[in-house]
């Protein structure tokens, strides 16, 4: 039998996928019918337009880590929520995401913004699993740094989500999604009352951290950043200056940083200790040691956190679900 022409297999092509795409947001809509309420997306169910709230969906370095080992800490991988006011940023899209999705549902329609430190795998791997990215009428702005090897963040989270890695492209998404390729050292301003610092972290194939200021309060989200041997990283210390909180990568201890069978020099990460270093130069008011190694149970963070503690006392460990508010008197911890 002879070969198809090519034009009559792309029209076929086609057909199949407008018929996936159809079906897929017909499932989607029949799904969230009977689930979604309007409310507004200028305020949360936890307080008012005015209130500055940080919510922890993911917090595991690396690879997620289900288990009766990690449940009081969880296992999911990297995702943290501001909410500022009238507006929602979202930080990177590990497995966290999908928990955060799910919770979205309930305040269809949903605006929210975005931001990408970088594209490991850890990172973005909940995305394929937002699940209102797929629903029309919500709209996300997402921001990323162009990679090395000149790739934008569209182009890093259409290519994961290709055959043979993933059975539905991001063309599928239904929601309106307008990407942003971010300079070095970028300020932004999310609507009135919310300012954007970025600075460049110390990590293989570069990483973003992020300044967030709203009513008077900063929050800095960095992570995947290694420390320096000989010195503290400028970068670092002058975005994270006299802020009222630093969610800091610290997935290691010295012990294991600079282990002689085991180095992890080089990796990416920092240490709990040189956290607490980086904070107290830096005049930070309250330090949340973040990205949990995979092999770190429910026991060792706990050993970890009064470390810690004992040598910063203004901190806490990240756990899954876990709430900041940040209040005019200091950091309010909801778990």
């Amino acid at each position: 039998m002879p070969d198809a022409p090519s034009s009559a297999v792309s029209a076929l092509d086609d057909r199949i996928d407008d018929r996936i795409d159809d079906r897929i947001d017909d499932r989607i809509d029949d799904r969230i019918d009977d689930r979604t309420s309007i409310s507004s997306p200028a305020m949360t169910s936890e307080g008012s337009a005015d209130d500055f709230l940080v919510r922890f969906w993911g917090v595991r370095g690396s690879i997620p880590t289900p288990g009766p080992s990690t449940v009081r800490y969880g296992g999911n991988t990297p995702c943290v929520e501001m909410c500022c006011g009238s507006q929602r940023l979202v930080f990177d899209g590990g497995t966290g995401i999908r928990l955060l999705g799910q919770n979205l549902i309930r305040e269809l329609p949903v605006e929210a913004h975005i931001f990408f430190t970088h594209s490991h795998w850890d990172h973005i791997q909940g995305f394929p699993f937002f699940t209102p990215a797929f629903i029309r009428g919500n709209t996300f702005h997402i921001y990323g740094k162009v990679a090395p090897n000149g790739a934008s963040i569209r182009e890093r989270l259409e290519d994961q989500m290709l055959h043979p890695n993933f059975p539905v492209p991001l063309r599928i998404m239904g929601a309106t999604l307008v990407f942003h390729d971010l300079e070095p050292d970028a300020q932004l301003q999310i609507g009135d009352r919310v300012a954007i610092e970025t600075g460049m972290l110390n990590h293989p194939g570069e990483a973003t951290g992020y300044r967030v200021t709203f009513g008077g309060k900063t929050v800095v989200y960095a992570t995947d950043t290694e420390h320096y041997p000989d010195r503290l990283d400028g970068s670092l210390l002058h975005l994270a200056r006299q802020a009222d909180v630093l969610i800091l990568d610290a997935t290691y201890t010295d012990e294991e940083y600079w282990s002689s069978t085991s180095s992890k020099v080089g990796w990416g990460h920092s240490t709990w200790q040189e956290a607490v270093k980086l904070a107290r130069a830096a005049d930070v008011k309250f330090l949340v040691i973040f990205h949990h190694d995979p092999v770190h149970d429910d026991a060792f963070l706990d050993r970890v956190g009064a470390d810690v503690q004992t040598c910063f006392p203004h901190s806490t460990m990240a756990v899954e679900g876990m709430v900041l508010a940040l209040q005019p008197e200091g950091v309010q911890i909801r778990l």
